[in-house]
């Protein structure tokens, strides 16, 4: 059996880690798995697991690395044959993650080779990216926008989605302060993650994320060989 690529994309919030995601499934056939998309989902759907992360949300928990994984390994027995690649989007957050997972790939994954992405982008470049950024309401699809001028991502009309015609909403934590928090729990998770794949011997490709998107989705391309 040929081998598969699995992506795991390590990006700041607003680095992109969505769009180039799009443009992956959309032109390569690839699969995304947002941890953060089956939060919402299992939520919305009111399915177990979903109701206990309701539940650790609004109690202002962080959502543990074992309800994370379940949610992985479930998405993962569903959809294991029926896909020519995955790219994963939100996780591994941490170490701890990073080596769940690890453990996760060798035992479910075998046929799959691993590609660390690291999306590189400045502090700055993200707050403005944030500060600009709309999402389709729609929870099966949420897409991501901008309304920053002369965007590529700038909806054809302004506040509905360009693929479910649903309306475009700003997400709270798309404020200036929150954002500066967010970045700095980034930048020491990056860390840990960085460290871990290090010490594996993991090789990382790292693609700056400050130019049009056009020209990153080419460098991943070359880098990977599609």
């Amino acid at each position: 059996m040929n081998p598969k690529d699995l992506f795991i994309f390590i990006g700041a919030p607003g680095s992109g880690k969505g769009s180039l995601s799009r443009l992956c499934v959309d032109e390569l056939g690839l699969t995304q798995l947002s941890t953060g998309f089956l939060c919402r989902k299992h939520i919305a759907e009111k399915t177990p697991i979903g109701e206990k992360i309701d539940l650790v949300i609004n109690s202002g928990k962080l959502i543990p690395d074992n309800m994370i994984l379940d949610m992985v390994k479930q998405w993962l027995g569903e959809h294991i044959n029926s896909v020519q690649g995955i790219i994963l989007d939100g996780f591994p957050r941490t170490g701890s993650q990073a080596e769940a997972l690890q453990n996760l790939i060798e035992q479910q994954l075998p046929n799959f080779t691993v590609n660390v992405v690291k999306l590189a982008i400045s502090n700055q470049a993200v707050t403005q990216r944030l500060l600009n950024r709309s999402i389709c309401q729609n929870q099966n699809c949420q897409a991501v926008y901008s309304t920053a001028e002369n965007s590529r991502l700038r909806p054809k009309k302004d506040g509905i989605c360009d693929r479910c015609s649903s309306p475009l909403r700003k997400r709270d934590d798309d404020a200036e302060a929150v954002i500066a928090q967010r970045l700095h729990d980034y930048n020491d998770q990056e860390r840990e993650l960085m460290s871990f794949y290090a010490d594996h011997g993991v090789n990382v490709v790292t693609i700056n994320v400050e130019q049009p998107l056009e020209s990153v989705f080419e460098e991943f391309k070359q880098h990977f060989g599609y």
